[in-house]
């Protein structure tokens, strides 16, 4: 957990706050694990002059100005650490197509619209990092009686067994579109009507940051620096996506990768390994949100 803050201490101001504004939902590029999914919390702060009404800022206003511009600029996107050494940008008017080297000496490349990527001016994607660039894009919006600005990024805490993935929806008509986005999610397996906790484990770590993509959108295997790769690729209404990635980060399933899906597919293959017994699969799509499979 991380905070910066940037105060313009001449004042004796008071502070706004609001816990968990909103849950960033995106996929980044790590120069060691690769692409990783994940599911970040927003707390903020805001210091500040009283206005006409009594308010540093209406709440209204900062679901409006604040929240807004967080989920447009973050939310369902790749988030690339522009500044790693390994990276390679090429920047279109409308597209950004992506080459990223790992430590491992494997490759990942994507291709897609400009507003499904965004680049971070840092070597790595962290807490701190991303608080940075998130601080720059709201300053601008806030009226000039805020002073002061604190950003809270932190994952959820959960008791249990979570994994972290990332997918895309080529039917879905808003974000969720975007071939490389991601979560991070618990899961709840109750088998023949009791809870199994290594059921969840063993899944957790089957599903260990891992690329969920569908069998329907493998485009012509590819092979990368003598690498077995997967390439993904589809028309949405966004535009033209492409991804690759090592085939040993992937994980294929015949559906969209939906969690209705998601949830059921679990529940069939568990169901295919142990025939003899029911089974309920509560899996989440990030934060308190997610459906329920049964077998």
């Amino acid at each position: 957990m991380l905070s910066l803050t940037r105060l313009n201490t001449q004042y004796i101001m008071t502070t706004l706050f609001v816990n968990r504004l909103t849950v960033i939902d995106f996929s980044y590029l790590d120069p060691t694990a690769g692409l990783l999914g994940e599911s970040w919390l927003v707390d903020i702060e805001l210091d500040g002059s009283l206005d006409h009404q009594g308010m540093v800022l209406d709440f209204g206003e900062v679901k409006k100005q604040v929240k807004q511009c967080i989920d447009q600029e973050f939310d369902h996107r790749l988030l690339v650490p522009a500044r790693y050494a390994d990276c390679q940008i090429q920047q279109q008017e409308h597209r950004c197509d992506i080459r990223f080297r790992l430590t491992s000496g494997e490759t990942l490349t994507h291709s897609g619209p400009t507003n499904a990527v965004t680049l971070i001016p840092a070597e790595s994607i962290n807490e701190a990092s991303l608080i940075e660039v998130i601080i720059d894009k709201l300053k601008p919006r806030l009226p000039d009686n805020v002073q002061g600005l604190r950003l809270r990024l932190y994952a959820e805490p959960i008791e249990g067994a979570w994994y972290r993935y990332s997918h895309g929806l080529k039917h879905h008509a808003g974000n969720c579109q975007r071939i490389a986005h991601g979560h991070r999610s618990r899961i709840t397996i109750f088998r023949n009507g009791k809870r199994d906790q290594q059921l969840e484990e063993n899944w957790a770590r089957r599903w260990h940051d891992i690329y969920i993509g569908t069998s329907s959108d493998l485009l012509t295997p590819a092979s990368s620096d003598d690498q077995a790769c997967y390439r993904f690729g589809y028309t949405a209404n966004q535009g033209l996506f492409t991804l690759e990635l090592p085939r040993q980060r992937c994980y294929l399933i015949d559906t969209d990768s939906t969690v209705e899906n998601l949830a059921q597919h679990i529940a069939d293959v568990l169901k295919q390994e142990h025939p003899t017994d029911s089974f309920r699969v509560e899996a989440y799509e990030g934060v308190d949100k997610g459906a329920i499979g049964r077998s």
